[in-house]
């Protein structure tokens, strides 16, 4: 079943419902007249406390919040990964940038979406980390997505739209790619 709101007859239906192009529309307006005004930072900072554990810390996210969260050292090089170490931020990033995404196209889309479900995984050989083989970079080597999205008003074309829309407008999917590959299956279905 196709939108029957997106069409080109029903494009002022769509600015008049969709909270996200209202708002798109106010801040299209304000970039354009100061461009500097696009420009964000986002933030984390880690001050070192208990600085006899090596295999533990805690990361302050965000400027203005300092929302602390704890991180732990991956077991593969010697922690005890009681905590999220920093290889799963960086998957949450992409996993949660790229539903944001999807949420934010599928408002201005008007879909109705019923489920979601974004699982990304990321690979790295720590052989190259703990110097065992130099050969080895010292990075993460690939990282993959799956992508479960179920919606009432759309059929599969507008639905796979939506995901190359979402990799295209997600910063951190654009940001990660450009240094390692990222692959994406994507599971779209309609809900009835």
């Amino acid at each position: 079943m196709s939108n029957p709101k997106f069409s080109t007859k029903n494009t002022k239906s769509i600015k008049d419902t969709s909270i996200v192009h209202q708002r798109h529309l106010v801040l299209n307006e304000k970039y354009l007249k100061d461009s500097t005004t696009a420009w964000i930072t986002d933030s984390a900072e880690v001050i070192g406390i208990n600085l006899h554990d090596p295999f533990r810390t805690s990361v302050s996210i965000n400027n203005k919040m300092k929302v602390p969260f704890k991180i732990g050292v991956h077991k593969a090089v010697g922690g005890d990964h009681d905590f999220p170490n920093p290889g799963d931020l960086l998957c949450a990033s992409l996993a949660s940038c790229f539903e944001s995404t999807i949420r934010l196209i599928s408002n201005k889309l008007i879909i109705e979406l019923t489920e979601t479900k974004i699982y990304a995984t990321a690979q790295v050989d720590v052989r190259g980390t703990l110097m065992i083989d130099k050969s080895i970079p010292v990075e993460f080597q690939s990282m993959h997505i799956d992508a479960l999205i179920i919606a009432k008003n759309a059929d599969e074309k507008l639905l796979q739209k939506l995901i190359e829309g979402a990799k295209r407008s997600c910063i951190i999917y654009q940001t990660i790619i450009k240094g390692i590959p990222i692959t994406l299956n994507a599971d779209v279905k309609i809900k009835n």
